[in-house]
Order: C-alpha cells, then structure tokens, then sequence
C-alpha cells in the first residue's frame, strides 16, 4: 500500500513537470519569459487540488467553468494559513483549476493553453507557478513579481504584532502562576 501512494506522488510529480514544461515552451512560443517556479504558490496548488480531488469531472468544472461561477472556498483563509501566506500577497494571483481523468499530458496542457486560461498564461504579468494536482485535478496558481501577487511569506507587521501580543499574554500568564506557587 504505501509503495502504491510513492509511486502516485511521483506519478503526479511527473505530471505537474510535464504541465510546467509544456507551459513554459507555450509561452516561449509567444516570446514570453518563462515562469520560474514559487514553493508558496506550489503550497496553495496542493492545497487547493486537494479541496477538488472529491469533486467530479463535468463539463461546469476547471477550465469549463463559466467565469464567476467557480467554487468558493469558506476555508480559502485557512488554505492560505497553511501555505504561510495572507490574501494581500496572493490578490493579484490566479487559480486556475483543470479536471482531466487519468491526468493525460496532451489533455492537461490543452485544458490550460487552448481554453479561457490561456489569457492569463499570456500575460505578462505572471512570472511564477505552483501546481499541485490530487486524483484527475491538477492546479495552477500563476504569481506576480508585485507585492499584491508574489505570494512572499506572512511577515506582516500585523502577523508579527499579533504573535508578539501572544508571547507577551503567555509570559503575563507564567509569571502570575508562578507568583501565585
């Protein structure tokens, strides 16, 4: 059993290489930079492709999806949280979800660059990708080199106050518990 889950990690390792390849030669072909790979945005594609994997392929989902009518997350905050970022980092990302049974190479790409995604892959704007893919979902989440869109870590000052406020409550309570011995 556990060698069955190690080769599909790796199965879905060389999937996602194959798609950032195959990305990156479709935007070579345009005379477009390269996306250079970002840990933070591979985080939120893992995340995220493992919020789809339960839901079905249908002709309303991924890359066939009505723009404005994808699924929302109630737990995006939480996602986000996990991958170590906040919203003002990722706000000028983009999330682009694909549905494709057994992940098909060929089928993967064209989901991405022969459907209402291409426009962003044709962007200049975008500079790094994550994707992470779980069952027949693969994710790709496009960054900026923007502050709004580099998906950098939560080193806010409203992040780093807040554990601070936290530190300084624990020690408040250390020091009344031992006051009180």
């Amino acid at each position: 059993m556990w060698k069955e889950l190690v080769e599909r990690r790796n199965f879905l390792s060389d999937e996602e290489d194959n798609l950032l390849k195959g990305i990156n030669s479709y935007r070579a072909s345009l005379n477009l930079t390269t996306l250079r790979e970002n840990d933070k945005a591979k985080c939120l594609a893992d995340e995220m492709a493992d919020q789809f994997k339960d839901q079905p392929c249908t002709n309303t989902t991924g890359a066939n999806t009505v723009p404005g009518t994808e699924p929302q997350f109630s737990n995006y905050p939480k996602l986000l949280s996990k991958c170590k970022l906040n919203v003002t980092t990722t706000r000028d990302g983009m999330i682009m979800p694909a549905c494709v049974p057994n992940l098909v190479p060929d089928l993967v790409l064209s989901n991405f660059t022969k459907s209402q995604y291409s426009n962003y892959l044709n962007d200049t704007k975008f500079s790094g990708v994550g994707i992470g893919s779980d069952d027949n979902w693969i994710v790709v989440v496009l960054t900026t080199s923007n502050p709004e869109g580099s998906f950098t870590p939560d080193n806010s000052s409203a992040n780093l106050v807040f554990q601070l406020g936290l530190i300084s409550h624990a020690v408040f309570l250390l020091v009344a518990f031992l006051i009180l011995l």
